[in-house]
């Protein structure tokens, strides 16, 4: 797996981070910032649903 993000559509919202915060954080203007973009087995799930949840679909994954 493999995540990507698109900052400058970034929201915002934070449901990243609360869905997958070993791999998402936000900076400063609470624009999304990817910790780690090609996750372990055991936070797939998490980045699945960071991303399903994103306003913005800022975030990306590839298989």
């Amino acid at each position: 797996m493999q995540i990507t993000v698109n900052t400058p559509a970034c929201v915002g919202a934070g449901q990243c981070v609360m869905a997958a915060g070993e791999l998402f954080d936000q900076d400063d203007d609470g624009i999304v910032m990817l910790l780690e973009d090609s996750p372990d087995a055991a936070q797939q799930a998490g980045a699945r649903r960071a991303a399903s949840l994103c306003p913005a679909r800022a975030i990306k994954i590839a298989e």
